[in-house]
This record gives C-alpha cells, sequence and structure tokens, in this order.
C-alpha cells in the first residue's frame, strides 16, 4: 500500500527470512562464522540458539547461500514428527526416493547417499529448525545420524536451532552423550539500541529508499524501548509506521506514531 508513496520497490519490514535483508549486526555475523566454521571443519554437531524473532532462520538461508554446491543440504522445518518420519523426511530433502521403506532401509539409503558424496569429495549437512520441539527420543535418533561415518570423516553435519529452551533440553542428564558431540555452540542475542538504526535503514535501503521515510531518535528510542532489539518485533512496528505516515501523507516517522503503531500490534485501539 505504502510502496508507491515512498518508492520502495519491495516491503523493507516483511517478517519473512530473506537472507537479502539480513543486517549482519555483530553477534549476526559471529553466529554466521560460528556456523560456517562448525561445518566447513567437519565438527559434527553446531548448536545455534535464540529468542523468537532473533533472525535464526534468516540466518540459516544466509548460511545455506554462502555453503555453495560443495555441501548437499537438507533442511527440516518442523520436526514434530515421529522417528520414523523424521528419517524419511531427512531423506527426502536430500532428494532421495524412500517411500514404503522402513526406518532402517530409510537409514541405509541415507547412509549409501553419504557414502557417494564422500566418494566426490562433497559434504551433507542437515539443519534442523526449531529443535526445541525434539522429543527425547527424536533427539536420541538424531545422535545416532551423527555416527554414520567412515575411517576419517564425519558423513553428516548436523546443524540443530532452537530458542533458548533447546539448551534446556540438552543439559538433561539422560541427553548428556549428544550433548558431549556439539563441540560449536553459539546463542543469538537481540540488536542493541546503538545497531537499531543501522539495522532500519538498512532495510529500507535494500528496499530501494532514497532519504525517506525518515525515522526520527525518539521514534527509533521508542521501536528499541517496546522491541528490546528483536528483529521480528522491530519489523511489525516499523511496517505498522510505514502504513500510518502513507495515511497521514507523511515522510516523518516520528515517537507518536511509534507510539500509535505499538498499541495497535498490542491490540490497544479505542
Amino acid at each position: 500500500m505504502y510502496l508507491e508513496y515512498y518508492g520502495l520497490k519491495e516491503a523493507p519490514f516483511d517478517i519473512t527470512p530473506n537472507p537479502r535483508f539480513l543486517y549482519f549486526s555483530t553477534k549476526h555475523r559471529e553466529a554466521l562464522n560460528h556456523l560456517l566454521y562448525g561445518i566447513r571443519e567437519r565438527k559434527g554437531f553446531v548448536q545455534l540458539t535464540g529468542d523468537v524473532g532473533a533472525g535464526k532462520t534468516t540466518l540459516c538461508r544466509a548460511m545455506l547461500e554462502q555453503l555453495g554446491g560443495r555441501f548437499a543440504t537438507a533442511l527440516i522445518l518442523n520436526p514434530v514428527l515421529d522417528a520414523d518420519q523424521l528419517m524419511k523426511a531427512i531423506a527426502m530433502e536430500f532428494g532421495l526416493n524412500v517411500r514404503g521403506m522402513d526406518r532402517l532401509e530409510t537409514i541405509g539409503t541415507l547412509n549409501d547417499f553419504l557414502l557417494q558424496l564422500a566418494e566426490q569429495e562433497r559434504d551433507a549437512v542437515l539443519i534442523i529448525d526449531e529443535a526445541q520441539d525434539l522429543t527425547q527420543e527424536l533427539l536420541e535418533q538424531v545422535r545416532l545420524l551423527s555416527n554414520l561415518e567412515t575411517d576419517d570423516r564425519k558423513l553428516l553435519q548436523i546443524v540443530l536451532m532452537g530458542q533458548p529452551e533447546l539448551r534446556d533440553r540438552l543439559n538433561d542428564h539422560r541427553l548428556r552423550q549428544l550433548r558431549q558431540r556439539i563441540t560449536v555452540r553459539y546463542h543469538l542475542r537481540p540488536l542493541r539500541h546503538a545497531e537499531l538504526g543501522q539495522y532500519v535503514q538498512h532495510r529500507l535501503q535494500v528496499s530501494g529508499a532514497n532519504g525517506a521515510p525518515y525515522f526520527t531518535a525518539p521514534a527509533l528510542w521508542r521501536i528499541f524501548n517496546y522491541s528490546q532489539g528483536v528483529p521480528r518485533l522491530i519489523n511489525a512496528v516499523c511496517d505498522k509506521c510505514l502504513l500510518a505516515g502513507f495515511v497521514q501523507q507523511r515522510d516523518r516517522i516520528d515517537f507518536r506514531m511509534v507510539g500509535s503503531a505499538v498499541r495497535e500490534l498490542e491490540g490497544n485501539i479505542d
């Protein structure tokens, strides 16, 4: 609605995980480097945690773009499955036809595929998003996948991404074997107040903004106070602000407009 008014090519504050819009704060850069290091150095397990809306999925998309053709990847976005379904989902994400196979046959087919990749000097990466939702049985099944190896290399690199509850889950004594195999860990924290203006400006520039819209310093302060630096919440507020700016035909987004946007998001509308 407001794109034409502001001269934007696309919505700057959409909440879909588009890596083109990823703003590399210090923490997001560190997180990406941890992911790439763990995968490229074949560390076996990598753990990435962060609060809801911190940007984990967007970061994952950016990581996949940087890995290149030497890596075969499988991304599981919804791990709320039973053990058989999870194994099939992983195999199918790698492009394998495992329909009608039981779990043992599926794992055998997956192992053959991974061995073929190794012969081609390629690596395989499994990324499981929302991993805090995995049951203990499924976490154990994922650990067993890490046993697929040759004499000198792991055949599968596994990235577990999830909310902070994932760390609590993995601290369970019953999962100590899995926890001991995770050698690369990173917790993604929200943006700092000093980074908020840069984040907003980055997304506007990617969308084609040229001077307008403009967020005042008090407006940015109020956005941070509401969002606490969580990118998803920042996006939600800024999107509402741009709509309000369009309705009022204003290029300058101020403190009061942010307050109205926050009240609307919270459902506090008179």
